[in-house]
Parts: C-alpha cells; sequence; structure tokens
C-alpha cells in the first residue's frame, strides 16, 4: 500500500489529477446521486449522502454539480446503478480489490476482467482476497489542522481507533460502522476534514520488483480510469529506488 500511496502523490504532482477532473467529478456525482437514492436527499438525514457531499467539497466540485446530483435521484431518468466489489492478484501476487458503481455489470466485469489480464493479474472469487484487508474509515486533514499531540486528543475525544501524521497530512482511522459519527465529531473540533471514506487497508504488504511494479502501475492507472470504477486498492509495496525510476521523466 506504501507503493501506492508514493504513486497517487506522484500522479497529483505531475498534475494528473487535473487532467482528470472531469471524469473525478462524474465519479463523485455518481456516488452523491446513488446515495441520495437510497436515503433521504437531505445530508443531514443521510450519513452516506452527506460524507459523499464532503468528499466532493474536498475536490473543489462545484456546488451546482453537486445540487444537480442529488436532484437527479429524485428524478425518474436516475439510473439504478449497483454496487460491485470485484477481487483479485495484480502482477507479482498483489492483492486487489476494485469497487464499483454500474448500471451494467456485464459491462463492467468485462473491463475489470480485461485490464487484469492485460497487466499480468487475475480476478478471482468475491471473498478471494479481502480477508487479506480490514474495512474501516479513514478521515484526512491537512497538516496544518493542528500538531501531531493536538490531532491524537481530537482523535481521542471523537472516537476515533488510530491517528498518523506526517509533514503534509493527518490521516485519522476508525472503525467503519463508527466512520459518519466520528467524521461529524471531528468536525465540530477541527473543521471540515479534507477526506472521509470507508476504505480497505491492507494486513500485509507485497514488496514488488521493478518489472511487476510498473505492471502494477499502469493496471491502477486503467482500472482508475474506467468510468464505472469508484476506487482500487492493492496491499503491494515498491521501494522508493524503484518508485524513482519508474516515475522518472
Amino acid at each position: 500500500m506504501a507503493g501506492h500511496s508514493q504513486f497517487k502523490n506522484i500522479m497529483h504532482r505531475k498534475g494528473a489529477a487535473d487532467a482528470r477532473r472531469s471524469k473525478l467529478f462524474s465519479k463523485l456525482a455518481k456516488e452523491i446521486t446513488v446515495a441520495a437514492k437510497m436515503g433521504a436527499p437531505d445530508p443531514g438525514m443521510n450519513s452516506r449522502l452527506r460524507l459523499a457531499i464532503l468528499n466532493a467539497r474536498a475536490e473543489n466540485m462545484p456546488k451546482d454539480n453537486i445540487e444537480r446530483a442529488i436532484k437527479k435521484a429524485s428524478g425518474g431518468d436516475a439510473e439504478n446503478y449497483a454496487e460491485v466489489r470485484y477481487e483479485g492478484y495484480g502482477p507479482g501476487g498483489a492483492a486487489m480489490i476494485v469497487e464499483a458503481l454500474t448500471d451494467n455489470r456485464n459491462r463492467t466485469a468485462s473491463a475489470v476482467r480485461s485490464a487484469f489480464s492485460k497487466f499480468g493479474g487475475a480476478m478471482g472469487e468475491t471473498g478471494s482476497v479481502a480477508f487479506m484487508f480490514d474495512r474501516v474509515g479513514q478521515i484526512t486533514y491537512p497538516a496544518k489542522a493542528g500538531n501531531p499531540d493536538q490531532m491524537i486528543e481530537a482523535a481521542i475525544n471523537a472516537g476515533a481507533d488510530d491517528v498518523a501524521s506526517d509533514a503534509e497530512a493527518h490521516v485519522v482511522t476508525v472503525a467503519f460502522g463508527n466512520l459518519g459519527e466520528v467524521a461529524k465529531n471531528l468536525e465540530e473540533t477541527l473543521g471540515e476534514a479534507d477526506t472521509v471514506k470507508a476504505v480497505w487497508l491492507p494486513q500485509t504488504a507485497t514488496s514488488l520488483e521493478e518489472d511487476k511494479a510498473g505492471m502494477m502501475m499502469k493496471l491502477v492507472a486503467v482500472l482508475e480510469d474506467d468510468d464505472d470504477v469508484q476506487a482500487v486498492y492493492s496491499n503491494f509495496e515498491v521501494s522508493d529506488e524503484i518508485m524513482e525510476k519508474l516515475t522518472a521523466a
């Protein structure tokens, strides 16, 4: 997972996130619509919708886009999206979980399977790798939100389980079922978070050599570029030396 985090940070620094902003907004809007359709269209009464809106705001998604996505849920033209999880192994045997929202299961499964196959991976059955991950909530704040000691105190008082801090951010980990409540408690103390998400956290890491790491990065990029894929998780780990080689201009 460390390798994936490094890869994501480098992608952001190179401006790839900006180039994909339209696609990102589309995925965020889809999550907002699904959340609003599953519960009340009021974020005060719908915790999933509230979290979806928080994450959309964190990515600077325009208010009009957010409101349009909510209204779409109550309209007759809103697609019926299904939440689907795919599991498998990537290059070098790294475990992977792919989460998707789709209105066509066959299309999405075919695209995900094709990506795995093209880059040296293999899809497995549901549950084939999920046991290697913990389903938890993660709440991120910028480093300026407070020093590590202040963050730990705020997290404990809010009901969180753990805090990891570095020069760029604070990552608060919470039990999956407590995500909404803890996020609300932290917001009262620290203000609005950068992101509030349910994630799959790997229990152990699989180290990849340069050739496998290169294929893994391509596989993750292709999967994340798919319109139906909402998130990709893996337990792969890559050394700083290899990562620098693979991301050199």
